[in-house]
């Protein structure tokens, strides 16, 4: 299945696109895409997405599944499906 991966902001400068299509095998989860995404990007991806202490996606970043956050679904086990589009949001702020 392809899913479609939405980046924002630093990451969007750090990778030089603003989204990136990945091939998942079926069953995949968004912990499975972001493993996926760390090797296809190698440490600029790594670094900004995990937490080195915890190994875990930093708190600050949002994952939205067809604009859905994943907060509100099964968090990094969220089941993908073929043709989503999964958005990484860096924290906004403003004033």
């Amino acid at each position: 299945m392809e899913v479609t991966v939405k980046f924002f902001t630093t990451l969007r400068e750090i990778l030089s696109r603003k989204e990136d299509v990945v091939e998942l095998s079926a069953n995949s989860t968004i912990e499975n895409l972001l493993k996926k995404l760390s090797q296809k990007h190698g440490n600029k991806f790594t670094d900004y997405v995990y937490d080195k202490k915890t190994n875990r996606p930093k708190a600050h970043l949002q994952f939205l599944v067809d604009s859905v956050s994943i907060g509100t679904l099964q968090g990094l086990k969220t089941k993908l499906k073929d043709g989503n589009v999964v958005a990484i949001v860096p924290p906004v702020g403003g004033g």
